[in-house]
């Protein structure tokens, strides 16, 4: 495979949070500009969101040095070991619409307890402990408290949305305030000469609320609109958000969960990003809001894409993901869920392929 056609000369907008705080007039026209951007683009930049500059240069420096230990090291806190989805995951082995994605990575997730087993609800399996490397004992520092500023910076995003949208700032709260979904990705991309594969990951849109994204220096996401894909490169001091798939079903379309690549660098260089997903509690539905006549007239439904169906029911939908992109750990842990290609409507007889 070549490298992709050069993206459309567009850019993605950029928001000031501050805005929200400068008195009711500011607010009023930060919230229709969220609403329409969002609408539009799913993704924009963000500034203002009170972040220090030291939290960040502090996690892509213990991400460097994560990347950079032994291969023994990292792979003795390989995915495949764990249950939850937890760990190292080397390049190629993560798969994108049954493609291996280019990059290597280390997923961390919220700090909790494993569960028992449960047939009726398997996506309780996705809890458990993380893997940390034994010899870099401040990345676990770094990381969480991290994971901590993501969490309320994509809170504070997700009641602004509900405020965009006309609803109570907190009509999400029940699904996420007590157990949210929390997952971070410290992500490194190799370069790869021209004219291989280009894919560091794979046309896909992000589940959950909200992606909060931190990238280091290196261009190469990229984001599909209806006139071609556009490049999102690193802005310093911004991070860029993108809606997730729980937010397309809450509002039946009105936003849209966009579709989005990351195209490999190039030979010699490498593209380092942390991004950290917030999505509801496992065990609940995102409700479906009821919208002014104004944007019910505007919604457009959620995607009808059989490849990869939205499901309300957030485990499921947060496992159908998981056991896709990881089929090395679906196969070793859950091959009692990988009984064929059909996705039966009872959330508890959830299956899935992953070739």
């Amino acid at each position: 495979m070549t490298r992709v056609a050069a993206p459309t000369p567009a850019a993605l907008p950029l928001l000031d949070l501050r805005r929200l705080d400068q008195g009711a007039g500011q607010r009023a026209a930060f919230l229709a500009e969220l609403r329409e951007r969002a609408r539009h683009f799913g993704f924009f930049y963000v500034t203002g969101h009170g972040v220090e500059p030291a939290l960040t240069t502090d996690v892509l420096g213990w991400a460097r040095r994560f990347f950079a230990l032994a291969d023994h090291e990292k792979n003795a806190i390989a995915m495949v070991n764990s249950p939850h989805f937890r760990g190292y995951t080397r390049v190629g082995l993560e798969h994108t619409r049954a493609r291996p994605d280019w990059r290597e990575q280390i997923d961390i997730g919220a700090e909790r307890p494993a569960l028992p087993e449960d047939p009726a609800a398997p996506w309780k399996r996705l809890q458990g402990p993380n893997q940390w490397p034994r010899t870099l004992p401040g990345l676990r520092l770094a990381v969480l408290r991290w994971q901590t500023e993501a969490t309320a910076l994509a809170i504070r995003l997700v009641r602004s949305f509900a405020a965009a949208l006309g609803q109570d700032e907190e009509v999400f709260a029940p699904i996420y305030r007590d157990r949210p979904t929390q997952l971070l990705k410290i992500i490194r991309y190799p370069g790869r000469e021209a004219g291989q594969d280009d894919q560091g990951v794979g046309p896909h849109k992000d589940g959950g609320f909200i992606t909060v994204l931190l990238q280091d220096t290196q261009a190469g996401l990229q984001v599909e609109t209806g006139q071609g894909w556009i490049d999102a490169p690193p802005v310093p001091g911004t991070f860029i958000i993108n809606v997730g798939e729980a937010l397309e079903a809450a509002s039946n379309g009105y936003l849209r969960a966009n579709v989005h690549r990351v195209v490999s660098p190039p030979a010699g260089t490498d593209r380092l990003s942390v991004a950290f997903f917030l999505g509801a509690d496992l065990d609940s539905t995102v409700p479906l809001l009821t919208l002014a006549p104004e944007l019910a007239a505007q919604a457009r439904g959620v995607t009808q894409d059989p490849q990869n169906p939205i499901f309300r029911e957030v485990g499921r939908n947060t496992l159908k993901g998981r056991l896709r992109s990881h089929p090395d750990v679906a196969r070793r842990h859950h091959a009692d869920l990988l009984v064929g290609a059909a996705l039966p409507e009872r959330p508890e007889q959830l299956v899935d392929a992953v070739d």
